[in-house]
């Protein structure tokens, strides 16, 4: 069975669940922007510079999610 890994978002002061923002999946603070789209376009190669132009988001506050996507990763079995 493989895993894959999913990211504890619960305790990021710049992350936020809402249910009615992006179907309740988390989003940078005060934004529509899904934390998992930072995340993965990192894991697929997508530079931070590249990131930042992509969804407008501050360098800083890519940087702080993933540094914080790299200590809070769980592996699932799916």
């Amino acid at each position: 069975m493989a895993t894959r890994e999913k990211i504890d978002w619960s305790e990021c002061p710049l992350v936020e669940v809402k249910p009615g923002v992006q179907s309740g999946a988390p989003v940078l603070l005060g934004t529509r922007m899904p934390v998992n789209a930072i995340v993965d376009n990192f894991d697929h190669g997508v530079s931070v510079a590249e990131i930042v132009e992509q969804f407008e988001v501050p360098p800083d506050r890519v940087e702080a999610i993933l540094t914080y996507a790299k200590s809070h990763r769980i592996a699932h079995r799916i």
